[in-house]
């Protein structure tokens, strides 16, 4: 075991406190990341908040990017020194989601927590990842090689705002060309969902947000149209606008609500992509009767069902071509001591993607 600095959660709601925490070494099929960067995603919050339960203490943050510095036994593929993504994408390889492909949904329950307090008690490793650390360690699975000359901050996006925002246009939802697709809330995924429908070849996006600047900032993104949620029944003024309702309405936002109205904005056949995840106590509530009788569905996109080792090279070579945003993604950077204000800054729902450096 290694002492390192960690962010811990003692108590929801509070603050997070950085202390000394002890880090087991890689076991078989591990790997030890030293951790440059890591962003601040809306479910660490959720999960900092109480709203998905969850063991305490515990270590969150899942959305960073580092260098390797250890290889467990077992591990191909990868050397000490590697530039590298981590997600929170542990996949065992062989179980049924892994073997058709969606290793998102990976069955195989996660292994022992490498984390521990100084006096032995355990600590949590929060979705398999415990990133708001100096190290991590992860399963092989969970990283994927990166360009040394791409910037880390810009490369922690990609192992879940991007991907998850990407990915629920372009793999789970499947837009094609000359299809209409709305998308409620334009914070980081939102955005990323944006620039997927754009990449998929959509005739019209439409971006819906409460906010009037981020309405503005998803036209940089791609969005062709914006619509102020503010508005009673926002889903009339989108209609009017594509001619019809949606082909697939993506909700990139942990809200009740939005998921209440998501449906009114489908046309026939359409399809309600549910990306942002509420509170587990939170239900939403919509017609089976409207929805069977007008061919529409509904489809959910974990991590927008991006297989890592394939879509994340093809991502980063999007951003290198200039076809992908990810700088203008950033709002804010933070050092490590400041993760708190970090995370009031995104609360407010104002922030793009605030990341942490900690180097």
């Amino acid at each position: 075991m290694q002492k390192i600095k960690a962010a811990v959660c003692h108590e929801f709601g509070t603050p997070l406190v950085i202390e000394e925490i002890e880090l087991a070494d890689p076991r078989m099929g591990e790997l030890e990341v030293e951790i440059d960067a890591v962003a601040i995603c809306h479910s660490d919050i959720t999960f900092q908040d109480g709203g998905w339960g969850g063991m305490l203490p515990a270590v969150y943050g899942h959305e960073a990017a580092g260098k390797v510095t250890k290889v467990g036994e077992g591990v191909q593929g990868f050397e000490v020194g590697d530039d590298v993504c981590v997600t929170l994408i542990r996949a065992c390889g062989h179980c049924q989601s892994c073997h058709t492909g969606s290793p998102t949904t990976c069955e195989t329950p996660r292994g022992e927590s490498p984390l521990k307090t100084l006096d032995g008690k355990p600590v949590l490793q929060a979705m398999a990842t415990g990133a708001f650390a100096e190290k991590v360690v992860v399963h092989h699975s969970q990283i994927v090689k990166i360009p040394a000359s791409m910037p880390k901050d810009v490369a922690a996006l990609i192992s879940c705002g991007v991907i998850t925002g990407v990915g629920a246009a372009t793999i789970a939802a499947g837009v094609r060309p000359g299809q209409d697709v709305v998308v409620i809330g334009a914070g980081g995924v939102g955005l990323n969902a944006i620039q997927g429908a754009q990449i998929a070849g959509a005739r019209r996006i439409v971006a819906v947000d409460l906010l009037d600047e981020k309405l503005e900032v998803a036209k940089e993104f791609g969005a062709t149209d914006a619509v102020s949620a503010k508005d009673p029944k926002p889903w009339n003024a989108v209609k009017e606008i594509l001619g019809r309702g949606a082909d697939y309405v993506l909700v990139a936002v942990g809200s009740p609500k939005a998921y209440d109205q998501a449906v009114r904005y489908l046309g026939m056949n359409g399809k309600v992509v549910m990306v942002g995840m509420p509170h587990i106590d939170q239900t939403s509530s919509y017609s089976p009767m409207i929805m069977a009788n007008q061919g529409q569905g509904m489809i959910g996109s974990k991590m927008g069902d991006m297989v890592i080792q394939r879509d994340i090279p093809w991502i980063v070579d999007m951003y290198q071509q200039g076809r992908l945003k990810l700088d203008e993604l950033i709002s804010k950077r933070y050092k490590f001591e400041e993760i708190n204000d970090a995370i009031a800054s995104t609360k407010t729902g104002a922030a793009r993607r605030n990341v942490v450096l900690l180097k």
